[in-house]
């Protein structure tokens, strides 16, 4: 990893992937492809079983870098591999074979909410607020992202109004799972990370698919898809040190493999 525009640390399992291209985290050319790299590297190191993500400093990313964004459409065809940049920022989260926290340090916006959107759970700091500012700078997208995690009407209040949600009102609505003083966000983050850490890589694989490729699937298909999984898991090494670990009253003991 090239450790420039993103910072990584692995240990006891966890990589904290930090956002680190100052002064915002703005999302420029190099910033998304080094984004991308780290995931794809991530979900193919055996070694790591949960990934955080979060910002440097009091920022977790102000998304678009709107001086940079100005001069895209002047390079022919720089348009859609922009674009396609940017759905992948998302996409290599979402799509990652690990479970992903979203550890929220402060604003994040546009663009910027794409990582929390795609996150498997999503904490923030007291000082953090979630907005899409599009409308008011020449912009459209992240309405259909906004939709998986927002109620109707604040949703569609965020797209049209560009209202900033505070992480206080999303967790009291439920949205967020912790509201916490900035200083206590990363051990917040990390104690949830060390419990899923200590799962089966095989079990946590297999509940990531099953999460990813239900969401959309009618209740019958989805419940025989995950049933299928079920098959699949019983017959890998870690169910059975699992089961062993119940019966003997014991911490379970699994191997970083699939």
């Amino acid at each position: 990893m090239q450790n420039k525009l993103i910072k990584v640390t692995v240990e006891e399992r966890i990589a904290v992937v930090q956002l680190d291209n100052p002064p915002v985290n703005a999302y420029s050319r190099d910033f998304s492809d080094e984004l991308i790299e780290v995931f794809d590297e991530l979900n193919d190191t055996p070694e790591v079983r949960c990934i955080v993500i979060t910002g440097r400093g009091k920022i977790f990313s102000a998304g678009a870098d709107i001086k940079n964004r100005q001069a895209v459409g002047d390079i022919k065809g720089e348009t859609y591999r922009h674009l396609r940049r940017t759905r992948e920022v998302s996409n290599c989260i979402m799509e990652c074979g690990k479970p992903v926290i979203a550890a929220v340090n402060g604003p994040a916006l546009g663009a910027g909410l794409g990582p929390v959107y795609a996150a498997d759970i999503v904490l923030a700091s007291d000082n953090a607020v979630f907005g899409l500012p599009e409308i008011d700078i020449g912009l459209m997208g992240g309405a259909r992202h906004t939709m998986t995690m927002f109620p109707k009407s604040l949703a569609r209040r965020m797209i049209l109004t560009g209202y900033r949600a505070p992480a206080e009102e999303l967790y009291r609505r439920g949205i967020i799972e912790a509201c916490v003083p900035l200083e206590k966000l990363m051990d917040e983050a990390m104690a949830m990370a060390r419990i899923i850490a200590a799962k089966s890589p095989k079990a946590l694989s297999l509940a990531k698919r099953a999460i990813n490729t239900v969401e959309h699937m009618p209740l019958r298909d989805g419940y025989r898809f995950e049933q299928n999984l079920t098959v699949e898991m019983t017959r890998h090494e870690d169910s059975k040190e699992a089961m062993r670990a119940f019966v003997e009253k014991r911490p379970a003991v699994f191997k970083d493999t699939l």
